[in-house]
This record gives C-alpha cells, structure tokens and sequence, in this order.
C-alpha cells in the first residue's frame, strides 16, 4: 500500500465518501487521523458520531435482542447509529460515522462490523441514506495492540496508509493558531515534526498530536520558555526534542522588535543565521497586519529569496486578508516564478 499526505488523504477519503464505498486509514499513532475525519466532517458539513470500535462489544453494532408482542425476537439498534426514518440534524446535511481503532477491536468486533461498513446496516436496521462511513487504525508495525484485518474486511474498505508531510502540516498549523515558535522550528527541522520509532526508550514521542499539545502549553506562558517547564515538554515531545526546541525558541529574545522593523524596516536589524531567519519569519507572519504590512514588506525584501518565500506564504496562511492588500500582491507576484 502506498503511503499519502494529509491533502491527499483527504481528496481521497472524500471520492470514497461520494461514491459511497468506506475508506479505510492506516497510519502511525498521532499523525492526525482524526483531525483529518473532523475536517471532512466539517467540509461536508456533517455530524461527526466518534465511535472507537476497540471498546466497542458486537451487540454495539448489531443491537440489543428484544422480545416483541409476537413471541418473535428482534434487535433494537444502538441511539448511535442514524436510521433510515431519522430526520436531519438541524443546520447539517448529514452524519460522519467515524470508527476509528477499527483493527485494535477485537475479532468478534470486526466481524460485526461487516454488515455495517458493506451493507450499511445495524442488525435488521438500514443507515440513513446521508451517514457516511470513515474507518481507521494503526499500523501493524507500530505496537499499537492492533490485529491484522480479516480479508472479507479488507475487501469491504478502501485503503490508505497515512504520512505525515511537514508542509502539509505547516500549512494546517498555521491556519489553526499554532504558536509561532513550533512552525518556525519545524520549517527549519522539519524531520523532528514525526520522531516516531516503536522502540523508542522514552516515554512518548514528537509528532503532530504532541506539537499540538505543546502548542497549547507554551501559550500559558509570556516570553521565554521558563527552564523550570522543560521537564513538562519532555514528556509531551521526548527529552531531546524538548531541550532543542527550548534552545530554538531562546532565539527569539535576540530578534529586532516588530516596533522597530514597522517603524524602521529598512534599517532595522537583519539576522544572517538560518535558524534566526526562520524564526524572524514566524515572527513577521504572527504579527502581520494591514497597517503593518507595507513596513514588513519592505523588511522581507532584504531577506534572502528562500527566506521571502518562506515568509510570504506564512503570512498568507495566518493572516489571509492580507492577500487583498496591493503591496502583498505586487510582492506574490515578483516571487512568482520561485513559488
């Protein structure tokens, strides 16, 4: 099987969603799976139903036995599932059902999941027509307690192993509030986005999820990463990771203030370092707006072509009403050709 990125992944899942057939993602824990299922279900305007099938019993899927007033038995579907005589939810076109760790459920599980990912029903119950079916799961390899799929359940799923691509993720972070340090670090090492090894020897790993929560840690605090937190990062991003991005994130206290490049771009004080550069074009993209532009702009003219680009798309992604000022156009189209 061959492996794809985000943007495909969802190109992908999304023919699969309009030709009504499942699609099936494999990928390593964390690569952003599910954030990938939510996006789609907010494309195509849908509720999205979360239903981990690893905790998940067979009368889950296929219904609690009932006794009816004809001495005959039947099965009532779990409130989970959208049937068929189910009226829209409001303001929504439709339901994702979202059966995600699909290969760590146990056999008995996957084996009453046929019915539902083929025929689209639950015991005796037909799905609404407007409920669409995403499966996912780790990979074999990855020692995440998974189980190889049965090969009617294979034949039932369309399959597609999941990679991360730092650009991909880039451009996702950035139009999600991902601190600032955490993109410019990336993009200057881009190979500590997924430091996923299933040997590994500390506790967890880097990868999209842990840089998210990292995210939403160093947003608690002003300034300079406090030395006394490193021990926090460390266990969300792995020991060495964390110390390097601390070390990273410190270049930023020697960077010229926005005050001064907005009042005095054409003199302020330009960084020659690589690193320095990534982290000065973070800075200019978190801090771009249309006053500020025009003095920004002229600033970014300085840098080197590499680092122009660089910081031309990560102010688009963060702060895309900037593609409306002339300025900015006159500049997108004087890099054209190295975009």
């Amino acid at each position: 099987m061959l492996s794809v990125k985000a943007s495909v992944a969802v190109e992908y899942i999304e023919d699969a969603i309009k030709a009504r057939l499942v699609p099936m993602v494999h990928g390593s824990p964390g690569v952003g799976k599910s954030s990938l299922v939510h996006q789609i279900a907010e494309s195509f305007n849908l509720v999205l139903i979360d239903l981990r099938l690893s905790q998940c019993d067979p009368t889950d899927l296929n219904g609690l036995p009932r006794v009816l007033d004809t001495n005959k038995a039947t099965y009532t579907p779990m409130d989970t599932f959208p049937l068929s005589t189910d009226k829209l939810p409001a303001g929504k076109d439709g339901w994702l059902l979202f059966l995600d760790e699909f290969n760590s459920a146990p056999p008995a599980v996957q084996k009453a999941a046929y019915k539902l990912t083929l025929d689209r029903m639950v015991g005796t119950k037909h799905l609404h027509k407007n409920v669409a079916i995403v499966c996912a799961g780790n990979l074999e390899t990855d020692g995440a307690l998974v189980s190889p799929l049965s090969t009617a359940n294979q034949s039932r799923l369309v399959h597609m192993e999941l990679h991360v691509d730092h650009k991909d993720w880039l451009e996702w972070a950035q139009s999600n509030d991902i601190d600032y340090r955490i993109t410019a670090y990336i993009n200057f090492r881009p190979s500590c986005l997924q430091k996923f090894d299933p040997d590994h020897s500390d506790r967890t790993f880097a990868c999209p999820r842990t840089w998210e929560f990292t995210s939403r840690l160093i947003s608690l605090w002003d300034g300079e990463i406090p030395s006394s937190k490193i021990n926090l990062l460390a266990g969300t991003l792995s020991e060495g990771v964390a110390r390097e991005f601390v070390n990273f994130s410190k270049v930023f206290l020697d960077l010229p203030t926005v005050s001064s490049i907005a009042s005095n771009p054409s003199v302020a004080h330009l960084p020659e370092e690589p690193s320095t550069l990534y982290a000065m074009s973070a800075v200019l993209a978190d801090n771009i707006t249309q006053d500020t532009v025009t003095p920004f702009l002229e600033y970014v003219d300085r840098m080197p072509k590499e680092f122009q680009i660089i910081t031309i798309r990560e102010m688009s992604r963060r702060y895309p009403e900037i593609e409306t000022s002339p300025r900015f156009v006159n500049k997108v189209a004087e890099i054209a050709t190295y975009l």
